[in-house]
């Protein structure tokens, strides 16, 4: 077990393993990993006899608010909780402002969420391409919280013909129903508890997708419930085909996803729930 801190050492090591005959499972985190990857990384160490976690930005970071200190004691937290690697690149080693080169999904990437934060789905494919690249898992394992980037990185694996095979888990959730996000600790007490709309919204949309309801119906519902919360500030609210992110009309009649991403304060919080009319809504992604 090993905290890796170059890319060569990073390919040597996986190469090692792949000689002996042992897959690679990989868990990218966008720095300092918390409770909502748990999940992950137990499911990667059932996916492959070794298991990697790398903690690199998924987007450009001014290296100044780098926490180094932090970072560090993740990862050897990690490595004390059974991963077999932890790849920690210096900053310099993987950073994405020095790149001629981008992958880019552009009817994925520029769409929904996309419009409200240009180039970040752009530059998670790229940073998400370079770490296959440098790891060469045989599997790796994503959060359906950011359903749109899970989207994104299925649609760059076929594109690309990436010999990864991608896997999606749940949203990992606080007893009280809200996803749990490292930006949730920036929200101050009122907006904590006022950001609860977001999963009562979607678990009453999940039942109401069972009736029959149109798709517009329950996408005019979720946006008029998320405006009921006096502090939110509703930026998306739809609902999309669960496979494709295309826009659906009429009766429910194949799964959905409902996209949200609502500000509180200063704090932009998006979540997403799947939708299945008149059955349980299955995880699609798994």
């Amino acid at each position: 077990m090993a905290v890796v801190t170059t890319k060569s050492a990073m390919r040597d090591l996986g190469a090692t393993w792949r000689a002996a005959g042992q897959g690679v499972a990989l868990v990218p985190i966008s720095g300092v990993p918390h409770a909502g990857h748990q999940g992950l990384i137990a499911r990667a160490r059932t996916e492959a006899a070794r298991t990697v976690v790398s903690i690199t930005p998924f987007a450009p970071v001014d290296p100044a608010n780098r926490d180094d200190a932090a970072l560090n004691a993740a990862a050897h937290a990690l490595l004390a909780d059974g991963v077999d690697a932890v790849f920690l690149p210096d900053p310099g080693d993987v950073a994405l402002r020095t790149l001629s080169t981008h992958v880019e999904t552009p009817d994925l990437a520029r769409t929904l969420i996309g419009k409200l934060r240009p180039g970040h789905y752009r530059a998670v494919a790229t940073q998400i391409a370079r770490l296959f690249n440098i790891v060469q898992p045989e599997v790796a394992c994503f959060g359906e919280q950011d359903y749109q980037e899970l989207c994104v990185i299925r649609q760059m694996v076929r594109d690309l013909d990436s010999p990864v095979r991608i896997v999606g888990l749940p949203t990992r959730r606080d007893p009280d129903g809200l996803a749990i996000a490292r930006r949730n600790h920036a929200l101050g007490p009122q907006d904590r508890t006022a950001a609860l709309i977001l999963s009562r919204t979607l678990a009453q949309a999940a039942e109401m997708a069972k009736t029959g309801i149109t798709a517009s119906r329950l996408r005019a519902w979720v946006a008029a419930q998320i405006q009921t919360e006096p502090r939110a500030d509703p930026l998306l609210a739809d609902i999309r085909d669960a496979q494709t992110l295309s826009s659906i009309a009429g009766p429910l009649v194949a799964p959905a996803v409902i996209l949200l991403a609502v500000r509180f304060g200063k704090v932009l919080l998006i979540d997403q729930a799947i939708v299945t009319p008149g059955d349980p809504p299955p995880h699609l992604c798994a």
